[in-house]
């Protein structure tokens, strides 16, 4: 039988063009490996990563230097997220909709949901990701940055904790809620001037550009998380700077990934939990780890409850999509097509199936993501 759907390609990249600029920011900003190959569902992807290496003095000799060997770790993603999206249309439908001229309307709004959720779930995997495994936070918990006009002061400090952590600056990226970047669009008439601003995208159309550095996005997956019930625990033994393993004793609840913990000798700092625990033990706090000495017996406060914006260089957070996997013989499927979506990268799998008295579209995909750097992460409360 003839490919159909290589006839409808048109209609589907109308779908994605008009989906993937909705309210998507991580997926766009973080490294991605999307491929149209095919992986089955708990497949390991692996990347190489060159550890730093140690420098010296120049000194002349007979012959060329003597470098020392290259060391590279290979990081892993798992495939452990496999979802679809099917939609169809009945015999009847479909000649009611052609009589109509609305058919293809139809089955490009379909696409478009079908893209749309597809990225919704990704995107949320990604924020989930990103701000439990982020270094440190600043700002007030349930208080939106912006308020004060022409005042950039907390994405300034997002700024220093990720520069004072040695991220590189080069490709910045933050992530909003739509609360937040409404609250820029509000208070920041800096922005919307013009001749201050060097750009009329926000006046004109909405887009918030480059802020500190950082290039602004908003998602619909930034959402308010609640802390955990963690209380009246104090550390055993002394931590030293650099050190991110914290033994915790005495106190009892949950200490929970993303919590923002802060200690009685450190009034500074507002330290993200990126492993905690259920009742007394060792919990795990973002890189580059302790600032100060934190002494023993030393108090430890979990913060409230908080929605996280996020900023992070794009190398910190790693993507990884394919295919799902199929029998060797294929399936049931008349014609199969892969799509590129030509903004996020992401490469989409579709199937179309001829079923009793009816037409069925099949929109999947398989996933997995990872935070490969918190010291790369911060987190701007609000």
């Amino acid at each position: 039988m003839a490919n159909t759907l290589t006839g409808l390609l048109p209609t589907i990249y109308e779908a994605l063009d008009t989906v993937s600029r909705e309210l998507v920011g991580f997926v766009p900003a973080v490294i991605k490996n999307s491929s149209a190959e095919r992986a089955a569902l708990g497949q390991v992807i692996g990347w190489p990563v060159v550890s730093a290496g140690v420098g010296g003095d120049f000194t002349p000799a007979a012959y060329g230097p003597d470098p020392t060997g290259l060391t590279a770790t290979s990081p892993t993603v798992t495939l452990d997220k496999s979802k679809n999206y099917p939609f169809f249309l009945t015999g009847e439908e479909g000649l009611g909709l052609r009589s109509s001229g609305s058919e293809e309307t139809l089955i490009k709004n379909e696409f478009a949901q079908a893209f749309r959720w597809l990225v919704n779930q990704i995107e949320a995997d990604l924020f989930a990701k990103a701000y439990k495994a982020a270094s440190r936070a600043y700002g007030t918990a349930g208080t939106l940055p912006f308020a004060t006009a022409n005042d950039f002061s907390d994405v300034a400090q997002l700024l220093k904790i990720l520069k004072d952590n040695g991220a590189p600056t080069g490709n910045l990226h933050l992530v909003l809620s739509t609360a937040a970047g409404a609250k820029i669009r509000g208070t920041q008439a800096l922005l919307l001037r013009v001749n201050e601003s060097g750009s009329s995208d926000l006046l004109r159309k909405g887009v918030i550009g480059d802020l500190e550095g950082f290039m602004i996005h908003e998602s619909a997956a930034v959402q308010k998380v609640t802390k955990g019930t963690g209380t009246l625990y104090v550390i055993s033994g002394s931590t030293a700077v650099g050190v991110n393993t914290i033994a915790l004793v005495t106190g009892s609840g949950t200490v929970l990934p993303g919590d923002v913990a802060t200690f009685a000798v450190d009034a500074v700092n507002k330290y993200v939990i990126n492993a905690g625990v259920a009742a007394p033990g060792t919990i795990q706090i973002g890189q580059p780890g302790a600032q100060v000495v934190i002494p023993t017996a030393n108090a430890m406060t979990i913060g409230a409850d908080y929605t996280p914006l996020v900023g992070f260089d794009g190398s910190a957070l790693f993507l990884a999509t394919r295919a799902p996997a199929m029998p060797a013989r294929g399936d049931a499927a008349i014609d199969v097509i892969t799509v590129i979506d030509p903004v996020s990268g992401l490469a989409f799998d579709i199937g179309e199936y001829l079923q009793y008295g009816r037409i069925a579209y099949d929109v999947r995909i398989v996933w997995g993501c990872a935070a490969v750097k918190s010291a790369h992460i911060a987190t701007l409360l609000s």
